[in-house]
Parts: C-alpha cells; structure tokens; sequence
C-alpha cells in the first residue's frame, strides 16, 4: 500500500472512446461491437463509476487472450413470444448481447406494452446503469438484472456462494432528471475493492472480510475474502434473487458457477434479465412525465436532516459527475494510463494521450 497516491490526468471522453475501440478491435472485435462496448465502457467513467469502465480493458483482453471470450461473437435473437425473446450471447461481450436484448425489448414494448429478454452465454456487461439509459433513451421505463461471480456468502453462510449482482430499473421524466437505480446487494461493489488495490488505495473496513473472516481495510486481503451484503439477509435475498431470474431462468451458469471477470481460465457464462414497459400504458406519455417530474421534486425538496446539504435523486449524483467530466475530462492515475498503454503496444494502436 502507497501512503501517496498516483497523480491524476484528465482525458477527453471522446478521446478514450476512441482509445478503447482501437484496442478492442486489435485484439479481433468487430468494429460495430466494438463501437458499443467503447460506448458503453466510457459512459461508466463519465458517470464515475470508474470500476466498471476502460480501466476493465486489461482484464477483458486477457480473457479474450486465453480464448475463454470469444472477440469476434456476435449475439444471435430467438423470438419466443410475440413479448418475449431469447438472446444467445455466444460467449461474446456481455455488452453487445445486452445492448441487442434492450433493442429489442424496446421494439416489443412499443408495439405490445412490454418487452422481456432473457440473455444466456454472456459476459460482464460492466455497468447496469447503460442499458437502463439505453431504455430510457427510447422513452421507456425498465428492469435490467445480471448475476455473476461469487463474491458474497448467503446470510449465515462463511465461503463465497452468490455474486455481488447489480439490481438496475428505470424511468424517463419530463423536466427533470430520469430515475436510475444501479445498486449492489453487498455494502459495495466488488469493483471498488479492485480500484483501491489498482490505485493503492485502502478500502473501509465494513466492506469485506479477509480470508480469516476478519474486516480488513487492505483490498487485495479483502479479494481473498468475502463481501459483507447490505442488510444482511436483505442483501443475501437479493443476491439469490438475481440468480434465478438472470442464472436460473436463461440457463446460463448459477448457484456460484459463474467465472469471475478477472479469472482467464474458463468462459464466465453470464446470465441477463432485460424489461423495457411503455409509460403510457395507463395513462397519456405527458402525464407520466409530469407524475415522474413531482415525484422528483418532492424527493428532493422534502425536510432535510441535520448535516444534510442536499437530497440527490437515484442516479442524480452520477448524472452531475458526468456533466462535470464531459466538461473536464476523465480523472486516470498514471498507473492506470500505464496499464491501457501496455493493451495498445501489444496491437499496435496509438496510445492514450493525456494532459
């Protein structure tokens, strides 16, 4: 552990999207996938969700390298119902396949009401909160679920079993900002514990335990450890509950036999659960809008408690950091910069450029 941090380095969004994608197809993705897994890999660090964003590249292309994620897989659809479809991911980026599962959940939901996929042979599809936007882009209301890795014990339970699998939903409004929902079941993302070790950082001690079962404040004792789940059982049910509809019912891998990301020794086999709904199924698109605008302005307009500056809407605060970034730029350590450079040398690409 580093008692002084990394300097910082600001790069331009669009500067990085275009870094990624020349990665991604050096190393054999197709350059369409490869627009939407840039695409959706830099919305993450514009929203500060830096765990889940270019920095993911190394760990990607070494599975990719080991020929446990197939580059060049393109998802493939199976109708079901005229509401209802399948989406084979192929072992190909969890990207591509969900962002065709919500295209084509959205499609559904426009002519029917709602749209339901369900995504097999997957992989990390990074942040939740891009196919929500994705959904909302197209005016629609929606679910996106995903299990993965096991990371966190069932309550009561002492060894890793169930992932720490984001539960994303929702909204488009009128006026103000959408609602978005992108949380994990345990105290923090996995992908936290990660960025600290990545930056030398150390991480609070509620978050995970080591190997012995004790907390710990050092990320890479945590890793070799459990995540602690929010609210206990609470968190434990929701972890589970991402596994039956993600895992169980896709028929992808379940119970703890999903691979973890940054394991290169076998295909992950990630499983999805995509819902789009249209706003005005019961009620005109105006006024959905208008209910969706008072409900934000009561959320955080309400009686403030003591301490507290301001009330921020579900996905408000990343909203703001992304206005803040795209305006001046995405915040890497040298380190980090160092990392992706090694991915571009090795296909021969130009390297990322910073200030």
């Amino acid at each position: 552990m580093t008692d002084s941090p990394s300097p910082i380095h600001h790069i331009r969004s669009s500067d990085l999207k275009t870094f990624v994608h020349d990665v991604l197809v050096g190393n054999g993705v197709p350059s369409n996938n490869a627009i939407i897994v840039a695409d959706c890999l830099v919305q993450a660090d514009l929203r500060g969700v830096d765990t889940h964003g270019s920095n993911r590249i190394p760990s990607y292309m070494e599975r990719v390298r080991q020929r446990v994620l197939d580059a060049s897989a393109s998802p493939q659809l199976q109708q079901i119902t005229p509401v209802v479809a399948l989406v084979d991911g192929q072992n190909g980026f969890g990207f591509t396949a969900a962002h065709m599962g919500m295209q084509r959940a959205v499609e559904m939901a426009a002519e029917f009401g709602i749209g339901m996929i369900s995504v097999k042979h997957s992989n990390h599809f990074g942040m939740s909160a891009w196919v929500v936007q994705q959904a909302i882009d197209a005016g629609m209301l929606s679910l996106v679920f995903t299990n993965s890795s096991p990371a966190l014990p069932v309550w009561g339970g002492q060894t890793k079993l169930m992932g720490v699998s984001p539960i994303a939903c929702g909204a488009p409004a009128g006026k103000e900002r959408p609602f978005i929902l992108d949380m994990a079941p345990s105290i923090a993302a996995r992908g936290k514990i990660y960025k600290a070790l990545r930056r030398g950082e150390k991480v609070p001690e509620d978050w995970a335990l080591d190997a012995e079962g004790k907390r710990t404040d050092d990320p890479a004792k945590a890793l070799q450890g459990v995540m602690l789940p929010m609210g206990g059982p609470k968190g434990s049910a929701l972890s589970i509950m991402m596994d039956v509809f993600s895992g169980v019912l896709s028929g992808s891998a379940f119970a703890g036999h999903v691979t973890n990301p940054y394991d290169p020794s076998k295909p992950a086999d990630v499983g999805h659960f995509l819902v789009a709904i249209k706003p005005d199924l019961f009620m005109s698109v105006d006024e959905f809008k208008e209910r969706m605008d008072y409900l934000y302005q009561r959320v955080v307009g309400c009686e403030k408690m003591e301490g507290v500056d301001r009330i921020y809407y579900p996905g408000e605060i990343e909203q703001i950091t992304r206005d803040t970034r795209m305006a001046e730029g995405i915040p890497f350590t040298e380190t980090e910069i160092a990392s992706l450079n090694k991915e571009a040398e090795a296909v021969g690409v130009g390297k990322l450029q910073h200030d």
